[in-house]
């Protein structure tokens, strides 16, 4: 299983020069009590080059995660001129392959306040898909906690939120951002971005812990033989959705280039806060949202509703990438979508200056997690989804999952390590119940 390429890519990037990062800050260095003298054969170990990598790579990642989501959305723009199993297929393959760069963004959150106030305009989840289409019975009507649970806005062109109507007979782009995302101030309203995509292409995953994800009919948007009411609607949330996540994407690829407002945060910034930074997206995505909530979660509690690709049974890809885009940024390189590498000096060469057996025994673990999660996707490429890998008896898919989750935990461990050993200020870690008190998942 390659690392950096296991489903085929879309409209790659032509070849462009490699970005190398020169700068060297002696004064940085004196910041992080590190010698000259030490670093005479290493100059490479800057921190503030270190950072210029880093934004270098979020450039990068970004950069593809545009390319592909464009190729999405041509995808989907051929399926609702011509709605077909093949042309829902293609669009399908495509949302596929635009989950892996984006995935390797991830380890620049937490860290980041612009990336992390941003994000949830492209991957916020788990959603209540009951806001944006029909849904099956077993969904259920109501919801304490969300007046527009069943809203059904594909369905319904006018809508209450918060006790006041709402025109919804024009779905666009705007409509979308500005006043169905988490209407009413509720997050489960997730009306943009690739899990509502991801809805609308395949719809529900029925299967519970069974085999299948959702089987939405192309003909749901085949306006001459509409099989689920409202196709036009439908196609037209669809277009708009996957128009939005491009112009998303095409604002974070503006504020990581060289005038960009996020590099100007690192660059221009205190180097101590922003390694800090670095490791804040690290550890957090590590321990709290990965091992925490995205996993460890749905495996106590044995549901499906848990898994973050829910309807397309593409957890998997999902989770690998994550891992891989934590280890490419703590090693500072990363492989494009068209195979041209973007690398320079790296928190690795930080650590092996301080600690040469830190940064062995970190660069281990990261290796050890991506096998635990390339494993895992290996099972589900074998024909068993990771719903089901969570399901209650499941003993060897529970005990797969389990091991990705220790191994991003044992990892985080030494991320803590590495905070110290650069005399860093300590940094809060992303926590999460499901690690930090099981009990309380079940209350």
């Amino acid at each position: 299983m390659r690392v950096c390429g296991l489903s085929p890519q879309t409209d790659c990037l032509k070849d462009q020069a490699v970005p190398r990062t020169t700068v060297r800050t002696a004064a940085a260095l004196l910041l992080l009590g590190v010698s000259l003298a030490a670093t005479t054969a290493r100059a490479d170990t800057d921190p503030v080059a270190v950072l210029a990598t880093y934004s270098d790579i979020a450039l990068a990642k970004y950069e593809d995660s545009l390319t592909t989501a464009k190729a999405l959305d041509t995808a989907v723009d051929a399926f609702l001129a011509a709605p077909s199993e093949a042309t829902l297929a293609t669009a399908r393959a495509a949302w596929r392959a635009a989950r892996i760069p984006y995935q390797q963004t991830e380890a620049y959150r937490f860290g980041n306040p612009i990336v992390d106030e941003w994000e949830g305009r492209v991957n916020a989840w788990p959603l209540d898909e009951g806001l944006i289409d029909y849904v099956d019975a077993s969904y259920g009507s109501e919801s304490d906690d969300n007046a527009l649970y069943t809203a059904n806005v594909i369905a319904n062109p006018t809508l209450e939120i918060n006790g006041r109507p709402v025109d919804a007979s024009e779905i666009t782009p705007a409509f979308l951002s500005e006043t169905l995302q988490e209407a009413g101030g509720i997050e489960a309203n997730v009306a943009t971005g690739y899990h509502a995509i991801e809805f609308l292409l395949w719809g529900q995953d029925l299967n519970g812990t069974g085999p299948g994800a959702g089987d939405r009919p192309f003909s749901d948007y085949d306006a001459a033989n509409c099989s689920g009411g409202n196709c036009e609607r439908r196609a037209q949330y669809l277009d708009a959705a996957t128009d939005l996540l491009v112009s998303d994407l095409e604002e974070m690829v503006a504020t990581w280039q060289p005038d960009g407002a996020a590099r100007a945060h690192l660059l221009d910034g205190d180097p101590r806060a922003g390694l800090s930074a670095i490791l804040t997206g690290l550890g957090s995505l590590s321990y709290g949202e990965l091992a925490g909530e995205r996993m460890k979660l749905g495996l106590l509690l044995h549901d499906p509703e848990e898994e973050h690709d829910c309807f397309s049974d593409n957890t998997h890809i999902s989770h690998l990438y994550d891992v891989v885009g934590i280890r490419n940024v703590y090693r500072g390189s990363y492989t494009r979508i068209d195979g041209a590498v973007v690398e320079g000096p790296s928190m690795a060469d930080l650590v092996r200056q301080a600690d040469p057996a830190l940064d062995a025994e970190l660069s281990a673990k990261l290796d050890t997690t991506v096998a635990a999660m390339e494993a895992i996707a290996a099972r589900a490429e074998a024909g068993e989804a990771y719903d089901q890998m969570i399901g209650e008896g499941n003993a060897e898919g529970n005990a797969l999952v389990q091991a990705g989750i220790d191994s991003l935990v044992d990892q985080t461990r030494s991320i803590e390590r590495v905070v110290t050993t650069l005399k860093l200020d300590a940094i809060a870690f992303e926590g999460s119940d499901s690690l930090d008190n099981p009990d309380a998942v079940f209350q």
